[in-house]
């Protein structure tokens, strides 16, 4: 995900959110940015948010939700809600999910941006580069994801986001049979011969 001009995403349109509409529109704008926010987990394949300028209430919550995020050293982060009287409490499921919980409560309570560097310290963010660096990192990164097999980045994705919610026996037990799985892949048997061979594999994807 990448944005032109000074603002990455500064989340919903407040004009949608007014007493003009009902509360059926209200929930289903809500909703579609839920299923939006979880279907990029849900993707087989990784996804990097590009921040390059302000990201604010569900553009705050969009790059948490990305598997990657690579920001400029410009760029800030923000859930300002509780300022116009609209608590960011769907954006907090994701900040919650990313940050420790102190930092996110008080980006939540205070709407008050992070830094970049603040944003990286905290781990909502992947990378912090300069603005002119931006896109070569992001594209390098991007590249090195590309080098590996499909169906071993799907197998390996889906895995994390499951065993980041259990508890630690049952994630070694899951992970342990996703392990096995994988040796099952085409592709799995491939790296690994390429490895003993001393070859470049040759994905079938």
């Amino acid at each position: 995900f990448a944005a032109e001009g000074p603002v990455f995403c500064s989340g919903h349109d407040l004009k949608e959110l007014s007493n003009e509409d009902d509360v059926k529109h209200h929930s289903q704008v809500f909703e579609l940015c839920a299923e939006v926010m979880t279907l990029i987990q849900k993707l087989p394949v990784p996804v990097i948010a590009k921040v390059n300028g302000l990201a604010t209430a569900a553009g705050c919550q969009l790059v948490a939700s990305c598997d990657i995020a690579v920001a400029s050293e410009k760029s800030q982060f923000a859930t300002p809600g509780v300022n116009i009287g609209l608590f960011c409490s769907t954006p907090a499921v994701a900040l919650g999910r990313s940050l420790p919980r102190k930092v996110a409560l008080e980006m939540l309570f205070t709407g008050e941006p992070l830094s970049a560097q603040e944003a990286l310290m905290h781990g909502l963010v992947s990378k912090v580069v300069p603005e002119d660096k931006l896109e070569e990192e992001t594209m390098k990164i991007s590249q090195k994801i590309c080098e590996s097999s499909k169906s071993v980045l799907a197998l390996g994705k889906a895995t994390f986001y499951r065993q980041i919610t259990q508890d630690l026996d049952t994630a070694y037990k899951m992970t342990t049979k996703v392990m096995v799985d994988n040796l099952t892949l085409r592709d799995g048997q491939e790296g690994i011969e390429a490895f003993v061979q001393k070859r470049k594999p040759v994905w079938s994807h």
